[in-house]
């Protein structure tokens, strides 16, 4: 048996972060604000307004870097200037001092390209090396990745590597006598340089993020951090320090709701190559370039509409069902069922007013398609496992229809339906068939059951000559019912009822049905003990793709062949 040593003291530098840290949480007001500018930690920041930031194009500011260093240095320079103290001693002073505050805050990558950066500028100046500025940042690059190559990977040192080569590269770009021009240059290169990490990684970026940054960065970055600042060492300006902050939220929220000048893109890497290269040439005077610049977004954007393939998504999204399907030309998105299970919630003590949903990687995961809204969404049945982000999903992507199953509305519903009335959204219910552009989408489900899963919409879809049949959580009785109404033979994907229960899925049914391929969508270890062993092997001879063990699926279905592939998480 291993022995477990327990370290009784505390190392001495982690015992001054903690208390730091714990003076801070005693802040009676925007303690929050305080944790994430001095030390960079936002998870106690309200997920609304946070998601507000992140619309607004201005989150950057909420990560410690160049300009909190920056501001950092300047303070402590200037107080040690007064103290009349020798310049080489104040570089070495300030380097220590940022060294400590970069453990403070737990070296996220940006403040690492910030603190290397400003140590290896200090060493410029005291062995006096007279490197240029964009030289002492390659060699600071150089250093940090050196010392950890898996850095590249990470988003925030990308951001910040990048707006830090473009300030720094091209500040002549930037100069003007007129300082509000200045700003907006600023503010546009820095736009423009992180344009294509926002794509490729997001797939979204607001254009309103140039103007928001021309009063975001000099309100923050001389109001609310300098006062953050001066609040983990007086308290009591938190009450000066709230109003202010509520201002920022309020605006921030108002701003937010204005979502025209937002672009939904998917970057490849190649894309962002290109595009940098494009933006060199135009920032070498080579202004005709930003006109290919903008070709390119504009080709990226249109590609989908051009694209004769029909494509259906299966995803995963644990012990529940979601579908995507996307017509050729991208001329309809339809979308079966939502999932329903909550990912997990933030912990109490973070204050965080709001939970994460599943259906947050779904409309990200639309977003990566250029897909901004669903034409339609079927509804199987009221089930929390099918349907129960429905409300979460109307409220954060634009939905166009709603279409419920036969029988009677549950309460999970019928609050739906009082979201849809509120929001403008038209919804139907027990259809027959639904109109979509060269593509037959039907509803065989028109029994009336005494439970919900047999009432389940039960649809039938045709995409070019491949026949697709989604069975919801119908039991055998149903299945049995479906049999003595429609033909439904040789069915190329059987979308398995119930995930697999052994209340569905009879041996008759797969015989008569002769799927092709079928899809479970199940849950990993659920305790349900889905698929059921009798199910799987009335699939014997079937070949099965399930979301526990493949992820989320992919069918390309095109013209004369399909193709499949997986995506495990």
């Amino acid at each position: 048996m291993t022995n477990i040593d327990f370290v009784k003291e505390e190392n001495f530098l982690y015992k001054i972060k903690n208390k730091f840290i714990a003076s801070i949480k005693q802040i009676p007001k925007k303690k929050e604000y305080v944790m994430a500018f001095v030390v960079g930690n936002k998870n106690m920041l309200d997920n609304e307004v946070y998601e507000a930031y992140k619309d607004n194009g201005v989150t950057h500011l909420f990560a410690i870097s160049g300009m909190h260093i920056a501001l950092f240095s300047a303070i402590i320079d200037k107080v040690l200037k007064l103290l009349k103290v020798k310049e080489n001693k104040r570089l070495v002073f300030i380097s220590i001092f940022l060294t400590f505050y970069a453990f403070i805050t737990g070296f996220s990558s940006s403040i690492k390209r910030a603190l290397v950066f400003v140590i290896c500028n200090s060493l410029n100046k005291i062995f006096k090396l007279k490197l240029e500025t964009i030289d002492v940042l390659y060699l600071a690059l150089i250093v940090i990745i050196v010392i950890n190559r898996h850095i590249i990977y990470d988003v925030g040192f990308l951001y910040s590597a990048v707006i830090s080569f473009g300030i720094i590269k091209y500040n002549q770009v930037v100069a003007s006598s007129n300082k509000l021009v200045q700003a907006l240059k600023l503010s546009l290169l820095t736009f423009f340089f992180s344009l294509p990490l926002s794509l490729y990684y997001y797939y979204e970026i607001n254009f309103l993020g140039i103007l928001n940054n021309l009063y975001y960065i000099p309100w923050i970055s001389l109001v609310i951090y300098p006062l953050c600042l001066l609040t983990t060492l007086i308290h009591p300006l938190s009450y000066l320090l709230e109003p202010l902050v509520n201002l920022t939220e309020n605006l921030t929220l108002l701003i937010g709701k204005v979502t025209l000048f937002k672009l939904v893109l998917c970057f490849s890497l190649v894309s962002v190559i290109i595009y940098y290269i494009f933006l060199f040439l135009v920032l070498s005077k080579k202004r005709i370039y930003f006109l290919l610049i903008a070709l390119e977004i504009g080709f990226l954007k249109v590609k989908p509409y051009f694209d004769s393939n029909a494509y259906v998504y299966f995803l995963d999204v644990s012990q529940g069902d979601n579908a995507v399907v996307i017509t050729p030309y991208q001329k309809e998105v339809i979308m079966i069922d939502t999932g329903g299970k909550i990912s997990y919630q933030k912990d109490e003590s973070l204050k965080r007013k709001k939970e994460y949903h599943l259906t947050d990687n779904t409309i990200t995961f639309l977003k990566s398609l250029g897909i901004t809204k669903i034409d339609n969404l079927i509804l199987t049945h009221g089930d929390f496992d099918h349907m129960g982000e429905a409300k979460y999903l109307v409220n954060n992507i634009q939905v166009k229809d709603v279409i419920f199953n036969c029988g009677e509305l549950n309460d999970l519903e019928n609050e739906l339906i009082v979201t849809l009335t509120k929001k403008k959204i038209s919804y139907q219910a027990c259809l027959n068939e639904l109109n979509i552009v060269s593509n037959k989408l039907s509803f065989l489900n028109k029994g009336s059951y005494d439970n919900e899963n047999d009432n389940s919409n039960v649809v039938y879809l045709k995409l070019y000559h491949y026949k697709f049949l989604f069975m919801g959580d119908a039991s055998i009785k149903v299945e049995e019912d479906l049999l003595k109404k429609y033909n439904l033979s040789n069915i190329d994907i059987l979308k398995i009822g119930h995930h697999g229960s052994k209340t569905s899925s009879s041996k008759d049914f797969i015989k008569k049905t002769n799927p092709q391929y079928s899809i479970i969508s199940v849950g990993k270890n659920n305790r349900y003990g889905h698929p059921n062993k009798e199910v799987l092997e009335n699939l014997n001879n079937k070949l099965v793709f399930r979301t526990d063990l493949d992820g989320s699926i992919m069918l390309e279905i095109k013209k004369d062949k399909m193709n499949i592939k997986t995506f495990k998480s």
